[in-house]
């Protein structure tokens, strides 16, 4: 059963009383320099608070001694008792940080500002789905290593929690329930990633006290002992180990903790077995130098004791998939206790603790986060110093170590959003929901407006502000305005651009092949579908699409439809000499009816095959062949549209290349030019020319490439690559 002792007088002494009764409590460890320190916060508490209650009866200052007292029990600074003593005097109106600052240094003022910080988001009950639960209690953890400057304000936050755990027994069931259940899912956890023992079993061992009082009291009553028996039973085991270590002159660490309640509970639950089978309750751990002295010390322990029969893995010879390594094993220690024992190296047991194999990863199955990981290991070494002075120093040298590269944001229903550090109130949008991104034209951070492109902090409370008819601006997508952080939002923009696009390409499509095909005087339904797949696409939207923007031909797409039209069977004509085939221009055009005539494509609208062509007899320069919807063609005058004739792409087409133009719109940046080119490059398409413009005051570039392609196909699958490249807005082929 769970049992604390305090140094505080009872509740009929004046809280100034307590105060000074603790004071008196705290030994040599703290100089009398730090006492006088800790008696002015004491003091300036007192005014502060003036009598003010908690919901569990006790007043303010004695929840406050109380946390103290927990944090001098860890051997903690004197600045973290401190700002432990002075958490929750900031609401007063007689108190501001700068009032702290003076009076009790930066560190402190720090620090309590912070605690403030965090009160107030821990305090809002959030909103979430039984299924986002677990995700939204990793996130809070994240929240709250995120939101402290200072490791110690989290160790604050920790030692506040369990004196509240302990003096809830007065409240109502469903308030007992909840502090509980926040305490189990949240802090515990929180306690076992720091590696804080004395804290984690408490806090633990309480919330199962609330959420299952008889299960609790079962497993107490089966253990038969108190906890501190059970510590004195692994005292005596240890000396006997050591005693026989030194014998054969195995130099060891040997360590023992006596199991708690809660996690008796959860290994029974996790393997489906009952109290019997659990033989871990009283538990050793092992360290030497190398493997060979393992498998010694392993020898030495079941010499010293009896081995259980099917309790023993070597995960040195045989690692877990974490590449965690040790062995385990059980036997009937002591007036015939069961024992469990591990043994390991060194270099193992750094590994177990902080590496992939980490303990708290494996007990909470929590996901892989190398930052985050790499935050609380530093965390883990920080809280390991047993010198305060050496503490302050690592803590301030290595505070960009400490540094989260995550921020942690809140709903106005307090769930928990992860944003990289540096995101924006739209980025927090479009995490929320694209529609709300889309729609986003403000947003209210903790009560007042903020701009959409300033950065954000983790402990913000972010309210989106949103229009019905509101659209996404292209000035999003500009890097320089600073806008999006994630790609996320940004793909998000860039697909709503897209859509919008290819919806009024889709109309324009529709409409022009209807037109192609009346001029044409083909009046049945078109068969789309055997459209689609000679082009390529994979349905009829995407090949409309493709004709609204260009890419394929009203006039060829008419064409190939009408190509089986049904007509009168004709008398096949009489046998006659087979005429020698006509020698293509250049072996890509085939001008009807004409041998040997010169031919040029033109450079006003670049036609590609399968292209719909149409060719013009120029003045000295043979045939220009130009696609049958050229704008120049379009306006060309009457008495010249007689030179117009009939051509079609020649029998060589698939040895040609031809030049196309390619416009490119994107937001300026630097290598965007070189991410082109090793897409060209990766095509193996030869460049013929590139231009390219900046707009400085929209940082919008505007590019222009000439290439080399050989058909229709091969350009699309180029435009698709390259409107893929982060940045880049539209590609479209130039008419």
């Amino acid at each position: 059963m769970v049992s604390t002792k305090t140094n505080l007088p009872g509740a009929q002494h004046t809280d100034e009383a307590a105060c000074q009764h603790w004071l008196d409590s705290l030994g040599p460890r703290y100089s009398s320099e730090e006492k006088v320190r800790l008696e002015g916060a004491c003091r300036f508490a007192l005014g502060a608070h003036r009598d003010t209650r908690r919901d569990t009866g006790e007043t303010s200052l004695r929840h406050a001694l109380a946390t103290a007292e927990i944090l001098a029990g860890l051997r903690l600074d004197c600045t973290t008792l401190a700002a432990a003593l002075l958490n929750g005097v900031l609401p007063h109106p007689e108190v501001s940080e700068e009032s702290l600052q003076r009076e009790f240094g930066k560190g402190v003022a720090r620090m309590v500002a912070d605690l403030g910080r965090i009160a107030e988001i821990t305090n809002v009950d959030a909103v979430v789905t039984a299924k986002d639960e677990t995700q939204h209690a990793e996130n809070l953890r994240r929240l709250l290593l995120g939101m402290a400057e200072d490791i110690r304000v989290v160790l604050v936050v920790l030692a506040e929690r369990l004196h509240l755990m302990r003096r809830i027994k007065g409240l109502d069931d469903e308030a007992r329930r909840k502090i509980a259940r926040d305490t189990q899912q949240i802090y515990a956890p929180l306690a076992n990633r720091l590696g804080i023992g004395q804290l984690k079993w408490e806090l633990e061992d309480l919330s199962l006290r609330y959420l299952d009082p008889e299960e609790y009291r079962r497993i107490a009553s089966l253990l038969d002992e108190r906890r501190a028996d059970r510590e004195h039973f692994i005292a005596q085991v240890i000396e006997a180990i050591k005693t026989k270590f030194q014998e054969l002159g195995i130099e060891a660490e040997v360590t023992g903790r006596a199991k708690h309640i809660f996690s008796i509970w959860k290994k029974m639950q996790r393997k489906a077995v009952d109290f019997d089978r659990i033989f871990d309750v009283r538990a050793l751990r092992i360290l030497v130098g190398d493997v060979a002295e393992c498998y010694a010390a392993l020898g030495v322990v079941h010499g010293l004791w009896e081995h259980i029969p099917g309790e023993f893995d070597d995960y040195i010879a045989t690692p877990k998939a974490n590449l965690y390594q040790s062995l385990h094993t059980a036997v009937v220690g002591p007036d015939g206790k069961p024992l469990e024992i591990q043994i390991r190296t060194q270099d193992m047991h750094r590994h177990a603790e902080l590496g992939v194999a980490a303990h708290w990863r494996y007990k909470e199955s929590a996901q892989h986060d190398s930052d985050f990981e790499r935050r609380v290991a530093w965390m883990r070494h920080w809280l390991e110093l047993k010198d305060a002075a050496t503490a302050d120093d690592l803590l301030e040298r290595f505070k960009s170590e400490l540094e989260a590269s995550h921020i942690y944001v809140l709903t106005p229903q307090a769930k928990v959003i992860e944003l990289p550090k540096g995101a924006t109130p739209l980025d927090f949008a479009y995490a929320i929901h694209s529609e709300i991104g889309n729609r986003c034209r403000g947003a209210r951070v903790d009560n007042r407006l903020l701009p959409l492109n300033q950065p954000l902090q983790s402990g913000y409370t972010v309210e989106i502000l949103t229009a019905k008819n509101a659209t996404p601006s292209r000035d999003w997508l500009i890097p320089g305005f600073g806008y999006l952080k994630t790609s996320r939002a940004r793909n998000r923009v860039r697909q709503w651009f897209k859509q919008q696009d290819y919806d009024q390409h889709l109309s324009q499509g529709r409409t022009a092949l209807e037109r192609e095909l009346t001029r044409q005087g083909i009046s049945e339904k078109p068969d789309l579908e055997r459209l689609t797949s000679r082009y390529g696409f994979h349905k009829p939207e995407d090949l409309l699409a493709a004709i609204g923007r260009g890419d394929v031909s009203a006039a060829q797409a008419a064409g190939a439809l009408g190509e089986r039209r049904p007509t009168q069977a004709k008398a096949p004509p009489p046998p006659t000499e087979a005429p020698p085939a006509p020698r293509p221009g250049r072996g890509e055009v085939v001008v009807a009816g004409v041998d040997d005539l010169m031919t040029h494509l033109s450079r006003c609208c670049k036609p590609v095959p399968p292209d719909r062509i149409v060719g013009y007899v120029t003045r000295g320069r043979g045939v220009s062949v130009h696609r049958e919807d050229c704008p120049n063609l379009r306006h060309l005058p009457d008495e010249e549209r007689a030179r117009l004739i009939e051509v079609d792409w020649g029998q060589r087409i698939a040895e040609a290349t031809f030049a196309v133009d390619i416009l490119v719109l994107a937001a300026d940046r630097k290598g965007l030019l070189r991410d082109i080119s090793a897409i060209l490059t990766n095509e193996d398409l030869n460049v013929l020319a590139v231009s390219t413009q900046t707009d400085d005051s929209r940082r919008l570039a505007r590019m222009l490439f000439t290439v080399e392609i050989h058909n229709a196909e091969q350009l699309a699958g180029l435009m698709n690559k390259v409107i893929q490249i982060p940045d880049v807005l539209e590609v479209d082929r130039r008419r």
